[in-house]
C-alpha cells in the first residue's frame, strides 16, 4: 500500500526522534493533533511502523564480526532447521533465497575465532548438505529506510517538488525543509521551533490550550 507525503514526514520525524509527543509532532508537521494521531495509528495498523524500540549496534555490545552464511539443505528439513537456527542467538537474520544455496544467514561473533564456534553451531544440523561463509569487512551503507520512504512518497505525489499532498499538506524533502504547501486552514506550512518533547500518545485534557492558543481536542 502506498504512503503519501504526510506519512513520510511523520515516519522520518519518528525515526529521528522516537520519543517525540504527538502534540509536538503535529506542530512540526503543520497539521492538527488529531490528524497526526490518526496517521500514526493507521501506519501502525498497516505494519508500516512496527515499533519504537532502540536500534542496537552488535559491535557496541561485544560482537564486532559480521558474516553471511549460505546453506544448502536437503528437502523436507526447512522448518526444523529454522527452529534450530532460532536457538542460536548470534543468528540475526535468516532468508530463503534463489540461486546457489537455499538459506542465507546473517550472524555476528565476538572475534574471528568465535565465528568458527558460531558456524559450527549453525551447521551441526544434520539436514545441511553444504555451507559457505563470507566475512563483512566494513558496512559503508548501513541499513537505511528513510530514503526509501521519501522515494515511495514522491511516487505517490507524482514526484513533483512543492506538490500539495492529501489534506492540503505540502510535499517536503529532508525533515524541516518544507516546500511551499497549503497547511491547515489555508496557512502555508513551514518549519517550527523545537520544544520539549512529550510522550507519544499523550492525551490532552479537554479544553486545554495548545500551540497558537487553540484548544486541544481530546483523542477518541
Amino acid at each position: 500500500m502506498a504512503i503519501d507525503t504526510l506519512d513520510a514526514r511523520l515516519i522520518e520525524l519518528l525515526a529521528r526522534e522516537p520519543r517525540i509527543g504527538v502534540l509536538e509532532a503535529s506542530r512540526r508537521l503543520g497539521v492538527a493533533r488529531g490528524t497526526a494521531q490518526a496517521r500514526l495509528e493507521k501506519l501502525r495498523a498497516r505494519g508500516v511502523i512496527r515499533g519504537f524500540g532502540p536500534e542496537i549496534d552488535p559491535a557496541a555490545i561485544g560482537f564486532p564480526v559480521t558474516a553471511f552464511v549460505t546453506l544448502e539443505i536437503t528437502q523436507g528439513v526447512g522448518e526444523q532447521l529454522r527452529v534450530h537456527l532460532r536457538r542460536v542467538p548470534e543468528v540475526l537474520e535468516l532468508h530463503t533465497i534463489t540461486g546457489q544455496g537455499d538459506l542465507l544467514c546473517r550472524l555476528v561473533a565476538r572475534s574471528n575465532e568465535d565465528l568458527q564456534r558460531v558456524i559450527d553451531e549453525v551447521v551441526c544440523f544434520p539436514g545441511i548438505v553444504r555451507s559457505s561463509t563470507v566475512i563483512a569487512l566494513s558496512n559503508p551503507v548501513p541499513l537505511r529506510l528513510i530514503p526509501l520512504v521519501r522515494h515511495a512518497a514522491a511516487g505517490s505525489a507524482g514526484g513533483l517538488p512543492g506538490a500539495v499532498g492529501p489534506g492540503g499538506v505540502g510535499v517536503v524533502g529532508p525533515l524541516g525543509e518544507v516546500d511551499a504547501g497549503v497547511g491547515e486552514g489555508g496557512a502555508v506550512a513551514g518549519p517550527a521551533e523545537a520544544e520539549e518533547p512529550d510522550q507519544v500518545g499523550e492525551v490532552a485534557e479537554p479544553g486545554q490550550v495548545g500551540q497558537a492558543g487553540r484548544p486541544q481536542r481530546p483523542l477518541r
